[in-house]
């Protein structure tokens, strides 16, 4: 061959390489002018961030037809080492829901994502990344700084089917709000949907009142960047005050299942638990197990024997700074009103005697359903004091300005008449971690602040 014929198939060969680069770049970032431009979106809602571990994430989205999904991801910055997630295929059946595993990261990374369905790419309407958890046990650095997201009371306008006089729910630019302050991820504690009547009769209603709330254009950002976990309280369950005796209580449960991405659920309901850093989560299910309000014939149930269980196993065995358990509605406020904990005296009276036995540390509720957002906080008769942190609502209508007198409120935390939200923060050297609730109205404005220290 002469030294011509090699130097023309050099240059062919380095042409090729050269092509194949910038076409993988383009496609990753959008901007290629091949058969692999971005088409018309087919994404109904989301993308939607799941639970984040060391190893592995979850990406949650739903198409507007049947197709099928897969998601690209690399290290921020670095988009010539991508991997893809296996391809699902959605179904009507199941809401055109995608639940997709990303398991090639590594601890402690940023990465950005893109979708395709049926193979084209989807532009994304907002930054895409997500996060993997550091490793961070036995690291000099110790646990990460964190901060979390959360609320409650969630109500979508769908005058088809609403009966108020005037929209119930409103100020949905509060999602704005929450993704500025940049939280980790988001705790979603209830009521996060409000099914209506037409709705919970039929597993066809269920899904349609999840894809109405999911698919709110304000949303889509807040999805797309920021971990999600969740919760239910009634509403997500199915009629207003609902018990274990809701007929459609096994659709519920599924459709919960099918529309959010917790790590791991139990056997029955949809409690379970998750760690982020020197944080441990328990996410409690208040109605699969819930004696009707007006039984009092025997003895009742809030969480029932078995959940109440594993949840004084957890905080007995977990090596967590803090612990959370996360509820849909208030636990500490003694007061019996509405369907606070109260209600339930003995069952709650033996729940909070198990905490004192052990002398949890560090124990905070998490709770929500109340339209309105305190702090409340309980110490006689423990050796550590014990705090239950009501956020509500979010885009639900408001409480009016509040006469009930809980005695373990906080002065200053009450937040009535007004959405809102709140984050928590946690920093600090192992030995001396702070946190810090704050609450913030719709706009984003603090409303107040509380520091504690870990004991």
């Amino acid at each position: 061959m002469t030294m011509r014929r090699r130097t023309l198939l050099s240059s062919t060969y380095l042409s090729i390489l050269l092509f194949g680069f910038f076409y993988e770049y383009s496609t990753i970032y959008g901007k290629s002018q091949t058969t692999d431009t971005a088409s018309p979106s087919s994404i109904q809602s989301g993308p939607m961030l799941g639970y984040s571990t060391h190893k592995e994430v979850k990406i949650w989205v739903q198409t507007k037809t049947p197709s099928k999904v897969y998601a690209k991801y690399f290290i921020s910055g670095s988009p010539e080492q991508s991997h893809i997630t296996r391809e699902v295929s959605t179904e009507h059946q199941k809401g055109n829901v995608a639940h997709l595993i990303v398991d090639q990261v590594e601890p402690g990374k940023t990465y950005e994502y893109i979708l395709y369905i049926n193979g084209k790419y989807q532009e994304p309407k907002s930054e895409q990344k997500f996060k993997t958890q550091p490793i961070w046990i036995g690291k000099p650095t110790g646990p990460p700084d964190i901060k979390f997201a959360l609320g409650s009371c969630a109500f979508v306008n769908d005058p088809k089917y609403d009966t108020q006089a005037k929209p119930y729910g409103g100020e949905y630019f509060i999602y704005k709000s929450i993704s500025a302050q940049k939280p980790d991820f988001m705790l979603w504690m209830g009521d996060n949907i409000y099914l209506r009547e037409p709705d919970w009769e039929s597993r066809t209603g269920f899904i349609y009142r999840y894809t109405e709330q999911r698919s709110l254009s304000e949303l889509q950002p807040l999805l797309a960047n920021v971990h999600h976990y969740a919760t239910w309280d009634d509403h997500d369950w199915g009629p207003n005050d609902g018990d274990a005796s809701f007929w459609m209580g096994a659709t519920a449960e599924e459709i919960f299942k099918l529309f959010w991405a917790n790590p791991n659920y139990a056997k029955k309901g949809i409690y379970g638990s998750f760690t982020w850093g020197d944080a441990q989560f328990f996410l409690m299910d208040d109605r699969s197990f819930r004696t009707a309000n007006d039984n009092k014939t025997g003895a009742r149930s809030f969480f029932g024997e078995e959940q109440l269980d594993w949840l004084v196993n957890g905080l007995a065995f977990s090596k967590a700074t803090f612990k959370f358990v996360v509820v849909g509605g208030q636990v500490l406020n003694p007061l019996s009103v509405f369907e606070n904990y109260s209600t339930y005296a003995e069952e709650r009276e033996k729940l909070l005697s198990k905490i004192a036995k052990l002398k949890i540390k560090n124990l905070i509720f998490l709770t929500g359903d109340r339209h309105f957002t305190e702090l409340s906080y309980l110490e006689e008769g423990f050796d550590y004091p014990i705090y239950d942190f009501t956020v509500s609502p979010l885009t639900s209508s408001t409480h009016p300005p509040i006469t009930e007198k809980n005695p373990l409120r906080i002065d200053g935390t009450m937040v009535d008449a007004k959405r809102n939200f709140g984050t928590i923060e946690i920093s600090g050297p192992l030995k001396q971690r702070t946190l810090i609730f704050k609450v913030f109205d719709s706009e984003g404005k603090e409303l107040w602040l509380r520091e504690i220290k870990a004991k």
